[in-house]
This record gives structure tokens, C-alpha cells and sequence, in this order.
């Protein structure tokens, strides 16, 4: 196996995880940003942090990507593969960035995998891909939908006789706890999606015979990770703090307690890699639907989960057309 390949390999997932800390940045702070609860340079930070400790939390959603969307393939062929993977998914968070379209990192990757594997003839495990991945993009949005609309009835009931502005206060103050925790969670999903990849390439190259995660791998991504949730990804910002709905400090909290509990679930009980823009924007949609069903700018929202769905096939494309023009020299 050429040393080579493996670090190159090794080198994109890393800037993989890189785009994926600036494009999801949003996800954990566009809410706290938007209510003025943090500064955009203050949350971004704690973002970051968290982020990088999120990381070490689990490994259950690494072992799922490593293990139950493809079988592991082998030799040259493996190596590009994965290179043709993370190249799609790049190619996706890029584009989507530009165009501050929030969609997810996660599936892009997915999307990556499936279209690489399905042109080098590599068996795609289906059922894992069903389990753990479609099934879960469907309803992870429903249920941040529905329990962001209900967290935000229950903080209005609960707070009926407080007076607005004082609630509004301490709801800033609460916000910095409720982004904290999504940022904590985006770390404990996001990161440990490369961190299978990476494993993946080590496997296939003979490096290591096992699919545990040494030690500097869960170092490096969670840094790359941190470094690009810094970097920050203001586009998307706008799109999620701004476009879909004017929040204040309670909706912002509600959404981000909603959505960080989500991910915490599916990441610790079912070890799903859920995608953490989808949570987030659903739980926008059903706080803001609290309001009145027309406060949510559906026109907005509609784009978004468009966007939702066409990412899978759209990384899967181009990681197949990579992958065919890999493979003349790198098979």
C-alpha cells in the first residue's frame, strides 16, 4: 500500500472536517447570535471549545460510519474509494456554503460514500444506509419540529405571568448554556464522522487491524473541527439566525435545548450520525410556529429542505464522476 495515498487521504479528511466546522458553525451559535445573547467572536469561541471536547465524548457514531455504510473495500482501490468520498462531500459543503444554504455536512459525506462505493463496485450495506442514516434524516427533522413547537408552548405557559422583558433577560443568559450544549453535541456527532473515515483508510492500508480509534485521530479531527467552527460560516449564519424567522432569547433557547437533546439521544442510545443543520432549522420552524404559523418565512424553509434532499444524490454524483477519474490513475 503506498504510504502516499493514505496521507493524502488522510489529509483531506481533515480539511473535510475543516469545512464542515465553518459550514455547521451556524448550527450551534446562529441562534445566540441573532437574540444578541454572545457576541458572533465570543460564541464562535465557546463554540470551538466545545466542539473540541464534544469529540471525546462517544465513538459510537464513528464505528457506524466506519463500519455500516459500505463494506470496507481494499487496496488502491479502497484508498480512492474514500478520497473520491470526501472530495463530493467537499465539493457539496462548498457549493451550499456559497450560497448560504444550511444543508448537511453529514449526508454530503454519506451521499460521498454510496456514490464512490456504488462506482468502484464496492458493496454498499443498504440496511445500515436505511437504519441508520434515511430513516433518521426523515425523522430527526419531525421530531425537532414537534418538540421545538411544544418546549417553546411550554416556556410561554410556564412564563405567562413573568414580565416579558425581564424574561427575555435571563433567557439571554440561559442561551449561553442552551448553545454551549449544541455545540457540545455538534462536536460529539460531526467529529467522530471523520474520525471513521480516517479509521476506514487506516484499515485498508494495513496501518491497523481493528476499527478502534487511536488516540491522535481523535485529536486531529476534533482540532480540524474547532479550527473551522472558528473560522465561522456567517452566510449560513444569516440564513438560520435571520431569514427563516426573527428570534428572541426564549425561541432561541427553546430551539437549542430542543435540538442539542435530539442529537444527544440518536448520538448515545441509537448511534445514529444524524445531521445536526437538519435538528436545528426544524426546531427553528417549530418554535417560530408558535408565534403564528405565518411568523416562519415557509418560502425560506422550503429551499432548505429542498436542499436537504437533493444533497445525498447531488455529493453521490460527484464522488462517482471523481472516483471514475481517480481510478484511471490511482487504480
Amino acid at each position: 500500500m503506498d504510504t502516499a495515498a493514505l496521507i493524502v487521504v488522510i489529509g483531506v479528511a481533515f480539511f473535510f472536517t475543516y469545512t464542515n466546522g465553518f459550514h455547521d458553525s451556524a448550527n450551534a451559535i446562529a441562534t445566540s447570535v441573532s437574540t444578541r445573547a454572545l457576541t458572533p467572536r465570543a460564541a464562535l469561541a465557546m463554540a470551538a471549545v466545545m466542539n473540541l471536547a464534544g469529540a471525546f465524548l462517544g465513538s459510537g457514531v464513528a464505528h457506524t460510519v466506519s463500519q455500516g455504510i459500505i463494506e470496507t473495500p481494499s487496496g488502491d482501490q479502497g484508498m480512492a474509494i474514500l478520497f473520491a468520498a470526501l472530495v463530493g462531500a467537499i465539493a457539496w459543503n462548498l457549493v451550499t456554503w456559497y450560497f448560504g444554504l444550511p444543508s448537511s455536512s453529514s449526508h454530503a459525506l454519506f451521499g460521498g460514500l454510496v456514490g464512490a462505493a456504488l462506482a468502484g463496485g464496492t458493496e454498499v450495506l443498504w440496511d445500515g444506509v436505511i437504519d441508520k442514516i434515511i430513516i433518521p434524516m426523515i425523522v430527526s427533522p419531525v421530531v425537532g419540529l414537534v418538540g421545538g413547537f411544544l418546549v417553546m408552548l411550554a416556556i410561554l405557559w410556564i412564563f405567562r405571568r413573568t414580565n416579558p422583558h425581564r424574561a427575555k433577560r435571563n433567557f439571554r443568559v440561559a442561551q449561553t448554556a442552551s448553545a454551549a450544549a449544541m455545540a457540545l453535541a455538534h462536536g460529539l456527532q460531526d467529529a467522530q464522522k471523520t474520525m471513521g473515515i480516517v479509521v476506514m483508510a487506516l484499515v485498508i492500508s494495513g496501518e491497523q487491524a481493528t476499527y478502534d480509534i487511536p488516540v491522535w485521530v481523535k485529536i486531529s479531527c476534533a482540532t480540524m473541527l474547532s479550527l473551522g467552527t472558528y473560522a465561522g460560516g456567517w452566510r449560513i449564519m444569516r440564513t438560520l439566525g435571520r431569514k427563516i424567522i426573527e428570534l428572541d432569547p426564549p425561541q432561541g433557547f427553546a430551539a437549542e435545548a430542543t435540538a442539542s437533546t435530539v442529537m444527544y439521544i440518536t448520538s448515545f442510545v441509537y448511534k445514529a450520525p444524524i445531521s445536526t443543520t437538519h435538528v436545528i432549522t426544524s426546531a427553528i420552524m417549530g418554535v417560530g410556529a408558535t408565534k403564528r404559523i405565518r411568523a416562519v418565512r415557509w418560502g425560506v424553509a422550503k429551499n432548505i429542505v429542498l436542499g436537504w434532499f437533493i444533497t445525498m444524490p447531488a455529493a453521490a454524483i460527484v464522488a462517482a464522476l471523481i472516483y471514475w477519474f481517480v481510478h484511471l490513475f490511482w487504480g
